[in-house]
C-alpha cells in the first residue's frame, strides 16, 4: 500500500494477524533502541497493545561488528492483551552479520528476515565467526530471507543532502524502519513528527533522517519480494487516555503524584548507575512538581541526603541497583533506627559485583529481606509491570509515611527498559496521603510514643514550636533519650518489628490471579515474572490443565491467607530469575515444601519455559 496513495500494489495480498513479534539487531551505533522506539510508539498510536523487550551491551561502545556489541530490540504488538514482548520473532531484521549470528536461534521458523547485505564482507563475517557467507549457502533455507543493500540504498537517498558519509550513514535504521512500516501498514505521520521535534535544531538530519523512512517504506513497495502485507487490528482496551511508559518513568511520575497527594517535598537522592539512572534523569524534569532530584556524589551520599530530607518534613527517595544496595545498607539502617519515612527503589540487575549490568535479574530479593546488620524488618514490595512500577512507588509512599518506616520496592532491568500503552488515572482514582505530622505540643508523648492502631511514632518537623525533640542512630527511650538498658532496647527491637509485621493489616489478602483452589498446581511469582506467568497459565487453562497462578507485590509482610492458599495445592512451582530466593524464604516461613523454576541468564522468562515446566509437572 502506498502511505500517499492509500492503494495496495498489484498482485500484492494483505494478510490480517492477531499479534507479530520484531527483533531488530545491530551495533550499538546503529540506532537500535531508537528504531525499536519509534516502533513502539507507532504502533501504540495504532491502537495495538504492546510490550518491548530493550537488549542492550554493557560496554558505552563495544567493538564494531563483535557478538558482544550486539543491540538488540524486541517488540511484540497485537490486536488483543499482550502480557510479554513475545518469544521467538517473526521478523528479525538484522544490521550485521553479529547481529545475525546472535539473533537468528529466536527467528520463528519460516521467519521473515531482512538483513543489510552491505555489511556481510569478510572482515565483519570474522569477528562474527562466520567461515562463510551466510547469505550465500543454504544455512538460512529455515527461513524466508531478505538481503537488502541499506548503506548504499540510504547513500543513494542522501546524495545530496550534504551530509557527510558519516551521518548518512547512521539514517540507515530510518531505511529499516520504512520497509517495517510497510510491511505491517504503520503510519509514517508520527515518526515523521518525533524527527521534526527531535532535531528542530538541526533540520537538516530531520529532512534526511525523513528521506530515508520513505525511501525504505517505497523500497519495501516496490519490489516485488514482498508478496504479502500485513495488518493487525486495534487491540480493545479499556476507555481512557493512554501514554506509552517504561518502569523507571512510571516510578517517576509516581514521586511527582506522591508529592501532590502528600503535599511534601520529594527529594531523591540518587547516583547514576545501571539501570535506574533514568529515573534520575526523569525526576530532574519535575522540579515544577514538588520533585527535587539531586545527583550525589556517591551512593552513600545520596541516600543520606534522602533521609535529611525525610527529617526534615519531606519524603526522602533513593534509587539505585544492586550493588549501590550494599553500600546505602548503614544509612538504611540509622533511618530504620530513627523510624522516618523513606523509599528505597532498587532496579535490579545481573550480578554479583558488574556482573550484566544491562541485564535483568531478579537475585536481590533476600538482601531486601535480610540484607541489614542486627535485627531490622523492614516492609518490601515488587512491582509486576512497567506500569505497576507507577502504583507500587504510590503504595510504598503510603506504607512509608503511615508506618514511619523505611519501604524498598523491587523494580527490575526487564521494567525499568521495557513499554507498554498504561492508562492514565484520573486523579480522583489515586487517594490522598495524609504526612499526619504533630503539631500540638499537648498531644507530646515523646519521640517514640506510639500510636496503638500502627505502632508508627509521631513525625515531627524540626523547629516546630514547642516540640524540641531528639532522634538518632543510638537506642531510645520513648522519650527520646539514649538508652543502654537491655530491656529497653529488646522492646524497642520487637516494637520496630512488630510495626512491620502490623502493616499485614494494610495490605491486600492473598488471591489468585487466574484458576481455583482446587487446581492440581499453583505457579507463584512475582516482580517482573507476571507477564510471562500469566499467559503461560491461560494458555495451559485453556487446555484444560489445571493449574492456577498466584503473584505477590507484597514480599515482607507477606499477605494475609498465603499460607493457607499455598496448602490447599498438591504442587507449587514458584518461578524467579533468581536460584531460589523466594522459594527459600516461603519455605521457610511456612515450612511447606516447594518446587523451583530458576533462571539466571540475564534474560526474562518466556512463556514457553513456563509452558513447558506446568506441562511436565502435570503430566507426571
Amino acid at each position: 500500500m502506498s502511505e500517499e496513495s492509500g492503494t495496495q500494489t498489484a498482485s500484492r495480498k494483505r494478510e490480517r494477524l492477531d499479534e507479530v513479534t520484531i527483533r531488530l539487531a545491530g551495533d550499538s551505533g546503529d540506532g537500535i533502541q531508537v528504531t525499536g522506539g519509534q516502533l513502539t510508539s507507532t504502533s501504540a498510536l495504532a491502537g495495538n497493545d504492546v510490550a518491548t523487550l530493550p537488549d542492550y551491551p554493557a560496554e558505552i561502545r563495544a567493538p564494531a561488528g563483535t557478538l558482544p556489541g550486539v543491540s538488540g530490540f524486541q517488540l511484540q504488538f497485537s490486536s488483543h492483551d499482550i502480557m510479554t514482548p513475545g518469544d521467538a520473532s517473526d521478523v528479525l531484521v538484522a544490521f550485521n552479520p553479529a547481529a545475525l549470528r546472535t539473533n537468528l536461534s529466536d527467528l520463528k521458523p519460516g521467519g521473515i528476515l531482512i538483513v543489510n547485505k552491505d555489511t556481510f564482507v569478510d572482515t565483519n563475517l570474522k569477528k562474527a565467526g562466520y567461515a562463510h557467507n551466510p547469505l550465500e549457502d543454504d544455512s538460512l533455507s529455515g527461513c524466508r530471507v531478505f538481503p537488502v543493500s541499506m548503506t548504499a540504498l540510504t547513500r543513494e537517498a542522501l546524495k545530496d543532502s550534504g551530509l557527510s558519509v558519516r551521518e548518512i550513514d547512521r539514517c540507515k535504521n530510518f531505511f529499516a524502519l520504512g520497509m517495517v512500516y510497510w510491511l505491517y501498514q504503520r503510519s509514517l505521520q508520527p515518526t515523521i513528527g518525533w524527527l521534526e521535534a527531535k532535531f528542530k535544531h538541526r533540520p537538516e538530519l530531520a529532512a534526511a533522517n525523513e528521506a530515508v523512512l520513505r525511501a525504505g517504506y517505497n523500497y519495501a513497495n516496490t519490489i516485488r519480494a514482498f508478496q504479502t502485507s500485513y495488518e493487525v487490528p486495534p487491540a480493545r482496551l479499556a476507555p481512557g487516555t493512554y501514554r506509552n511508559i517504561d518502569g523507571n518513568e512510571a516510578i517517576a511520575l509516581a514521586l511527582a503524584t506522591v508529592a501532590h497527594k502528600s503535599g511534601l517535598r520529594v527529594v531523591l537522592g540518587s547516583y547514576p548507575i545501571t539501570p535506574a539512572s533514568t529515573i534520575l534523569h526523569m525526576a530532574s524534569r519535575l522540579h515544577a512538581h514538588d520533585v527535587l532530584a539531586y545527583q550525589a556524589e556517591d551512593e552513600i551520599a545520596s541516600i543520606g541526603a534522602a533521609v535529611g530530607a525525610s527529617f526534615a518534613g519531606g519524603l526522602g527517595v533513593t534509587s539505585t541497583s544492586g550493588p549501590g544496595m550494599v553500600l546505602k545498607t548503614e544509612i538504611l539502617g540509622l533511618a530504620g533506627m530513627v523510624e522516618l519515612p523513606l523509599i528505597v527503589i532498587d532496579v535490579q540487575r545481573a550480578g554479583p559485583s558488574t556482573g550484566l549490568p544491562t541485564k535483568t535479574e531478579q537475585a536481590d530479593l533476600l538482601m531486601a529481606l535480610c540484607g541489614r546488620h542486627a535485627e531490622l524488618p523492614l516492609p518490601v514490595l515488587a512491582a509486576a509491570t512497567p506500569g505497576d512500577c507507577f502504583w507500587m512507588t504510590i503504595e510504598a509512599a503510603r506504607l512509608a509515611i503511615r508506618y514511619r518506616t523505611p519501604v524498598i520496592l523491587l523494580s527490575e532491568g526487564y521494567l525499568a527498559s521495557g513499554a507498554e500503552p498504561w492508562r492514565v488515572p484520573e486523579p480522583d482514582e489515586i487517594p490522598a496521603i495524609e504526612p499526619g505530622f504533630l503539631t500540638d505540643p499537648g498531644e507530646h508523648r515523646g519521640s517514640y510514643a506510639r500510636d496503638p492502631r500502627t505502632l508508627a511514632r509521631p513525625w515531627i518537623k524540626p523547629g516546630t514550636p514547642g516540640l524540641q525533640h531528639r532522634v538518632g542512630g543510638l537506642e531510645k527511650d520513648e522519650h527520646g533519650d539514649v538508652s543502654y538498658d537491655p530491656f529497653n532496647h529488646e522492646r524497642m527491637v520487637r516494637l520496630r518489628a512488630a510495626k512491620v509485621s502490623g502493616m499485614v493489616e494494610a495490605i491486600p489478602p492473598a488471591v489468585l490471579e487466574a484458576g481455583e483452589p482446587t487446581d492440581e498446581l499453583l505457579v507463584v511469582g512475582w516482580g517482573g515474572t507476571y507477564g510471562a506467568i500469566t499467559q503461560a497459565v491461560r494458555e495451559a487453562r485453556a487446555e484444560g490443565l489445571a493449574v492456577a497462578s498466584l503473584h505477590l507485590r507484597y514480599l515482607h509482610p507477606l499477605p494475609r491467607g498465603l499460607h493457607d492458599l499455598l496448602r490447599r495445592f498438591a504442587r507449587v512451582l514458584v518461578a524467579e530469575l533468581n536460584t531460589g530466593q523466594l522459594r527459600r524464604w516461603l519455605q521457610s516461613e511456612f515450612a511447606i515444601e516447594l518446587e523451583g523454576l530458576n533462571k539466571v541468564q540475564g534474560l526474562p522468562f518466556r512463556v514457553g519455559e513456563i509452558r513447558e515446566r506446568i506441562a511436565a509437572i502435570l503430566g507426571d
